[in-house]
Protein backbone atom coordinates (compact mmCIF):
# COMPACT_ATOMS: atom_id res chain seq x y z
CA UNK A 1 0.00 0.00 0.00
CA UNK A 2 1.41 3.02 -1.28
CA UNK A 3 0.45 4.89 2.16
CA UNK A 4 2.35 2.46 4.16
CA UNK A 5 5.69 2.27 1.91
CA UNK A 6 9.22 3.34 2.68
CA UNK A 7 9.69 5.62 -0.09
CA UNK A 8 6.53 7.93 1.13
CA UNK A 9 7.61 7.62 4.64
CA UNK A 10 10.98 9.20 4.34
CA UNK A 11 9.71 11.84 1.51
CA UNK A 12 7.11 12.67 3.95
CA UNK A 13 10.21 13.10 6.61
CA UNK A 14 12.33 15.05 4.63
CA UNK A 15 9.75 17.61 3.71
CA UNK A 16 8.62 17.97 7.13
CA UNK A 17 11.92 18.56 8.28
CA UNK A 18 12.89 20.86 5.26
CA UNK A 19 9.77 23.11 6.08
CA UNK A 20 10.49 23.54 9.42
CA UNK A 21 14.28 24.31 8.76
CA UNK A 22 12.36 27.31 6.49
CA UNK A 23 10.58 27.86 9.38
CA UNK A 24 13.54 28.15 11.80
CA UNK A 25 15.20 30.30 9.20
CA UNK A 26 12.48 33.11 8.99
CA UNK A 27 11.95 33.25 12.57
CA UNK A 28 15.80 33.88 13.00
CA UNK A 29 15.80 36.83 10.29
CA UNK A 30 12.35 38.52 10.67
CA UNK A 31 11.19 40.42 13.67
CA UNK A 32 10.90 43.63 15.46
CA UNK A 33 14.42 43.53 14.38
CA UNK A 34 14.93 42.48 10.95
CA UNK A 35 18.45 40.70 10.27
CA UNK A 36 19.92 39.50 7.00
CA UNK A 37 21.03 35.82 6.04
CA UNK A 38 24.74 36.72 6.26
CA UNK A 39 24.09 38.66 9.59
CA UNK A 40 22.71 35.64 11.33
CA UNK A 41 25.38 33.52 9.64
CA UNK A 42 28.50 35.69 10.82
CA UNK A 43 26.50 36.00 14.37
CA UNK A 44 26.25 31.80 14.52
CA UNK A 45 29.82 31.08 13.43
CA UNK A 46 31.16 33.73 15.12
CA UNK A 47 32.58 35.63 12.27
CA UNK A 48 32.67 39.57 13.40
CA UNK A 49 30.48 39.62 15.98
CA UNK A 50 28.52 42.36 16.59
CA UNK A 51 26.62 42.96 20.23
CA UNK A 52 23.31 43.80 18.98
CA UNK A 53 23.13 40.86 17.07
CA UNK A 54 24.43 38.51 19.57
CA UNK A 55 21.76 39.97 22.28
CA UNK A 56 18.42 38.89 19.47
CA UNK A 57 19.90 35.48 18.18
CA UNK A 58 21.29 34.11 21.27
CA UNK A 59 19.00 35.98 23.86
CA UNK A 60 15.40 36.01 22.21
CA UNK A 61 15.15 34.38 19.07
CA UNK A 62 17.63 31.42 19.22
CA UNK A 63 15.78 29.79 22.65
CA UNK A 64 12.74 30.77 21.47
CA UNK A 65 12.57 29.13 18.36
CA UNK A 66 14.40 25.97 20.43
CA UNK A 67 11.68 25.97 22.45
CA UNK A 68 9.01 25.55 20.34
CA UNK A 69 10.62 22.85 18.45
CA UNK A 70 11.26 20.81 21.97
CA UNK A 71 7.71 21.19 22.80
CA UNK A 72 6.11 20.41 19.60
CA UNK A 73 8.10 17.62 19.31
CA UNK A 74 7.44 16.30 22.18
CA UNK A 75 3.71 17.12 22.64
CA UNK A 76 3.35 15.60 19.09
CA UNK A 77 4.80 12.41 20.23
CA UNK A 78 3.14 11.93 23.32
CA UNK A 79 -0.50 12.43 22.22
CA UNK A 80 -0.22 9.44 19.57
CA UNK A 81 0.83 7.27 22.74
CA UNK A 82 -2.20 9.09 24.62
CA UNK A 83 -4.51 7.98 21.46
CA UNK A 84 -2.86 5.09 20.82
CA UNK A 85 -3.09 3.69 24.46
CA UNK A 86 -6.55 5.05 25.04
CA UNK A 87 -7.94 3.78 21.36
CA UNK A 88 -9.28 7.56 21.36
CA UNK A 89 -8.43 9.75 18.46
CA UNK A 90 -10.09 12.64 19.81
CA UNK A 91 -7.78 12.06 23.06
CA UNK A 92 -5.13 14.86 23.89
CA UNK A 93 -2.60 15.22 26.40
CA UNK A 94 -4.27 18.35 27.84
CA UNK A 95 -7.65 16.07 28.33
CA UNK A 96 -5.40 14.03 31.21
CA UNK A 97 -5.58 16.80 33.21
CA UNK A 98 -1.78 17.32 33.06
CA UNK A 99 -2.21 20.90 31.73
CA UNK A 100 -4.39 21.43 34.70
CA UNK A 101 -2.57 20.22 37.29
CA UNK A 102 0.67 22.10 35.74
CA UNK A 103 -1.04 25.28 35.70
CA UNK A 104 -2.49 25.32 39.34
CA UNK A 105 1.15 24.73 40.65
CA UNK A 106 2.51 27.49 38.56
CA UNK A 107 -0.34 29.58 40.12
CA UNK A 108 0.30 28.93 43.69
CA UNK A 109 4.28 29.55 43.09
CA UNK A 110 3.02 32.96 41.99
CA UNK A 111 0.47 33.14 44.25
CA UNK A 112 2.98 32.57 47.68
CA UNK A 113 6.54 33.60 45.67
CA UNK A 114 4.97 36.41 43.30
CA UNK A 115 6.51 34.20 40.53
CA UNK A 116 9.93 34.65 41.38
CA UNK A 117 12.48 33.42 44.26
CA UNK A 118 15.17 35.72 45.39
CA UNK A 119 18.61 34.70 44.84
CA UNK A 120 20.84 33.55 42.08
CA UNK A 121 21.80 30.95 40.36
CA UNK A 122 19.59 28.05 38.40
CA UNK A 123 16.92 27.72 41.02
CA UNK A 124 15.49 31.46 40.98
CA UNK A 125 15.47 30.60 36.87
CA UNK A 126 13.89 27.53 37.07
CA UNK A 127 11.38 27.52 39.54
CA UNK A 128 8.54 28.32 37.57
CA UNK A 129 9.25 25.15 35.59
CA UNK A 130 9.98 23.18 38.34
CA UNK A 131 6.44 23.92 40.14
CA UNK A 132 4.84 23.10 36.56
CA UNK A 133 6.59 19.83 36.59
CA UNK A 134 5.34 19.07 40.15
CA UNK A 135 2.12 19.80 39.52
CA UNK A 136 1.78 18.04 36.33
CA UNK A 137 3.32 14.83 37.39
CA UNK A 138 1.05 14.78 41.18
CA UNK A 139 -1.50 15.27 39.13
CA UNK A 140 -0.53 12.36 37.06
CA UNK A 141 0.02 9.97 39.98
CA UNK A 142 -3.62 11.36 41.47
CA UNK A 143 -5.51 10.57 38.09
CA UNK A 144 -3.42 7.11 37.97
CA UNK A 145 -4.73 5.93 41.29
CA UNK A 146 -8.41 6.86 40.63
CA UNK A 147 -8.17 5.19 36.65
CA UNK A 148 -6.73 2.00 38.26
CA UNK A 149 -9.73 -0.55 38.99
CA UNK A 150 -9.85 -4.14 39.20
CA UNK A 151 -5.78 -4.49 39.07
CA UNK A 152 -6.08 -3.05 35.13
CA UNK A 153 -6.09 0.64 33.92
CA UNK A 154 -9.14 1.49 32.22
CA UNK A 155 -8.68 3.96 29.47
CA UNK A 156 -12.20 5.35 29.05
CA UNK A 157 -12.05 5.59 32.89
CA UNK A 158 -8.56 7.37 32.55
CA UNK A 159 -10.10 10.48 30.12
CA UNK A 160 -12.96 10.58 32.19
CA UNK A 161 -11.13 11.38 35.60
CA UNK A 162 -8.77 13.20 33.36
CA UNK A 163 -11.55 15.48 32.19
CA UNK A 164 -12.84 15.98 36.15
CA UNK A 165 -9.54 16.44 37.57
CA UNK A 166 -8.70 19.23 35.02
CA UNK A 167 -12.22 21.18 36.00
CA UNK A 168 -11.21 21.29 39.56
CA UNK A 169 -7.91 22.35 39.10
CA UNK A 170 -8.64 25.06 36.42
CA UNK A 171 -11.54 26.24 39.14
CA UNK A 172 -8.36 25.78 41.98
CA UNK A 173 -6.39 27.91 39.25
CA UNK A 174 -8.79 30.44 38.81
CA UNK A 175 -9.67 31.32 41.94
CA UNK A 176 -6.44 31.80 43.33
CA UNK A 177 -5.51 33.96 40.17
CA UNK A 178 -8.07 36.31 41.36
CA UNK A 179 -6.41 36.73 44.41
CA UNK A 180 -3.59 38.39 42.79
CA UNK A 181 -2.37 41.27 42.26
CA UNK A 182 -2.90 42.70 38.70
CA UNK A 183 0.42 42.00 37.35
CA UNK A 184 0.64 37.94 38.63
CA UNK A 185 -2.78 37.75 37.28
CA UNK A 186 -1.46 39.09 34.09
CA UNK A 187 1.26 36.97 33.87
CA UNK A 188 -0.65 33.90 35.60
CA UNK A 189 -3.25 34.33 32.25
CA UNK A 190 -0.29 34.42 30.03
CA UNK A 191 1.15 31.12 31.56
CA UNK A 192 -2.70 29.48 31.25
CA UNK A 193 -3.14 30.84 27.42
CA UNK A 194 0.21 28.85 26.53
CA UNK A 195 3.41 31.16 25.91
CA UNK A 196 7.15 30.65 25.26
CA UNK A 197 7.83 34.49 25.12
CA UNK A 198 10.49 34.43 28.03
CA UNK A 199 12.34 31.35 26.97
CA UNK A 200 16.27 30.93 27.65
CA UNK A 201 18.57 28.76 27.72
CA UNK A 202 18.09 27.14 31.17
CA UNK A 203 14.67 26.18 30.16
CA UNK A 204 15.61 24.37 27.52
CA UNK A 205 18.51 22.71 29.75
CA UNK A 206 15.86 21.87 32.06
CA UNK A 207 13.51 19.90 29.62
CA UNK A 208 15.51 18.18 27.36
CA UNK A 209 16.79 15.30 29.26
CA UNK A 210 13.05 14.34 30.06
CA UNK A 211 13.04 14.40 25.80
CA UNK A 212 15.99 12.46 25.23
CA UNK A 213 15.61 9.53 27.43
CA UNK A 214 11.63 9.10 27.35
CA UNK A 215 10.95 9.85 23.46
CA UNK A 216 12.96 7.04 21.99
CA UNK A 217 11.21 4.59 25.07
CA UNK A 218 7.71 5.54 23.14
CA UNK A 219 9.43 5.10 19.36
CA UNK A 220 10.71 1.81 20.79
CA UNK A 221 7.48 0.61 21.74
CA UNK A 222 5.76 1.86 19.01
CA UNK A 223 4.83 -1.87 18.05
CA UNK A 224 2.70 -2.17 21.36
CA UNK A 225 0.93 0.66 19.95
CA UNK A 226 -0.20 -1.20 16.73
CA UNK A 227 -1.30 -4.30 18.74
CA UNK A 228 -3.36 -2.34 21.29
CA UNK A 229 -5.16 -1.10 18.35
CA UNK A 230 -6.30 -5.09 17.85
CA UNK A 231 -8.00 -4.65 21.67
CA UNK A 232 -6.56 -6.18 24.55
CA UNK A 233 -8.03 -9.46 24.40
CA UNK A 234 -6.00 -9.75 21.05
CA UNK A 235 -3.12 -8.16 22.09
CA UNK A 236 -2.62 -10.28 24.89
CA UNK A 237 -3.34 -13.48 22.52
CA UNK A 238 0.04 -11.97 21.20
CA UNK A 239 2.34 -12.24 23.91
CA UNK A 240 1.62 -8.34 25.37
CA UNK A 241 1.73 -7.50 29.07
CA UNK A 242 -0.68 -5.00 28.17
CA UNK A 243 -1.06 -3.76 31.62
CA UNK A 244 2.49 -3.46 32.08
CA UNK A 245 2.60 -1.87 28.04
CA UNK A 246 0.30 0.46 28.97
CA UNK A 247 1.75 1.87 32.07
CA UNK A 248 5.27 1.95 30.49
CA UNK A 249 3.79 4.12 27.62
CA UNK A 250 1.66 6.48 30.42
CA UNK A 251 4.18 6.87 32.07
CA UNK A 252 6.51 8.17 29.58
CA UNK A 253 4.00 10.07 28.30
CA UNK A 254 3.18 11.90 30.97
CA UNK A 255 7.32 12.67 31.63
CA UNK A 256 7.20 14.42 28.32
CA UNK A 257 4.08 16.75 28.99
CA UNK A 258 5.35 17.36 31.95
CA UNK A 259 8.11 18.63 31.06
CA UNK A 260 6.78 20.49 27.89
CA UNK A 261 4.47 22.38 29.86
CA UNK A 262 6.14 23.30 32.61
CA UNK A 263 8.14 26.09 30.11
CA UNK A 264 4.98 26.61 27.52
CA UNK A 265 2.38 26.64 29.99
CA UNK A 266 -0.73 25.38 28.77
CA UNK A 267 -0.50 25.08 24.53
CA UNK A 268 -3.19 22.72 23.25
CA UNK A 269 -4.55 21.06 20.43
CA UNK A 270 -0.72 20.05 19.24
CA UNK A 271 -1.13 16.44 20.58
CA UNK A 272 -4.42 16.10 18.66
CA UNK A 273 -3.68 17.71 15.36
CA UNK A 274 -0.12 16.14 14.68
CA UNK A 275 -1.33 12.44 14.99
CA UNK A 276 -4.29 12.88 12.81
CA UNK A 277 -1.99 14.66 10.15
CA UNK A 278 0.87 12.03 10.36
CA UNK A 279 -1.60 9.35 10.11
CA UNK A 280 -3.24 10.68 6.74
CA UNK A 281 0.81 10.78 5.43
CA UNK A 282 2.45 7.81 5.92
CA UNK A 283 -0.09 5.44 7.53
CA UNK A 284 -1.63 4.44 10.59
CA UNK A 285 2.08 2.13 11.71
CA UNK A 286 2.92 3.80 14.95
CA UNK A 287 6.55 3.43 14.22
CA UNK A 288 6.49 5.35 11.24
CA UNK A 289 3.54 7.98 12.44
CA UNK A 290 5.66 8.48 15.71
CA UNK A 291 8.54 10.87 13.94
CA UNK A 292 6.02 12.76 11.86
CA UNK A 293 3.93 13.40 14.63
CA UNK A 294 7.14 14.93 16.38
CA UNK A 295 8.13 17.32 12.65
CA UNK A 296 4.78 18.25 12.64
CA UNK A 297 4.58 19.17 16.28
CA UNK A 298 7.64 20.96 15.63
CA UNK A 299 6.19 23.03 12.46
CA UNK A 300 3.00 24.03 14.50
CA UNK A 301 4.71 25.31 17.28
CA UNK A 302 7.17 27.57 15.29
CA UNK A 303 5.38 29.04 12.88
CA UNK A 304 2.43 29.95 15.35
CA UNK A 305 5.25 31.49 17.76
CA UNK A 306 6.54 33.50 14.80
CA UNK A 307 2.71 34.66 13.56
CA UNK A 308 2.00 35.25 17.48
CA UNK A 309 4.87 37.53 17.88
CA UNK A 310 4.76 39.36 14.19
CA UNK A 311 1.00 39.62 13.22
CA UNK A 312 -0.16 41.85 15.46
CA UNK A 313 3.06 43.45 16.68
CA UNK A 314 4.76 45.44 18.94
CA UNK A 315 1.29 43.36 20.86
CA UNK A 316 2.38 39.73 21.36
CA UNK A 317 -0.30 37.28 21.32
CA UNK A 318 0.19 33.51 23.83
CA UNK A 319 1.27 30.93 20.87
CA UNK A 320 -1.79 29.22 22.48
CA UNK A 321 -4.45 31.18 21.22
CA UNK A 322 -3.17 30.57 17.55
CA UNK A 323 -2.54 26.96 18.28
CA UNK A 324 -6.11 26.87 19.10
CA UNK A 325 -7.34 29.18 16.56
CA UNK A 326 -6.15 26.10 13.89
CA UNK A 327 -6.87 23.23 16.55
CA UNK A 328 -11.03 24.08 17.11
CA UNK A 329 -12.07 24.39 13.36
CA UNK A 330 -10.20 20.88 13.02
CA UNK A 331 -11.08 19.10 16.42
CA UNK A 332 -14.77 20.36 15.24
CA UNK A 333 -13.95 18.51 11.92
CA UNK A 334 -12.42 15.39 13.84
CA UNK A 335 -15.90 14.95 16.25
CA UNK A 336 -18.14 15.09 13.28
CA UNK A 337 -16.32 12.72 11.44
CA UNK A 338 -16.20 10.31 14.17
CA UNK A 339 -20.14 10.79 14.63
CA UNK A 340 -20.55 9.50 11.03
Amino acid sequence: MLKNSAGRYWTVLLVNFGIVLIAVYVSLTNGVFDMTVMEVLKTLLRIHPVPEHDLVIFDFRLPRIIVAALVGFGLGVAGAAIQGISRNGLADPGILGINAGAGAAIVIFMFFFEGRITGSGWLSILAMPLFGWIGGLGTAVLIYFFAWRDGRLDPQRLILVGIAAGSGLGALSLYLSLKMNPQDFEMATVWFTGSIWNANWQYITSMLPWLVILIPIIIRKSYILDLLQLGEESAKGLGVSTEKEKNILLLTSIGIVSACVSVSGNIGFVGLLAPHIAKRLVGIHHYRALPVCGTIGMLLVIVSDFIAKTVFSPVELPVGVVISIIGIPYFVYLLFKTRV
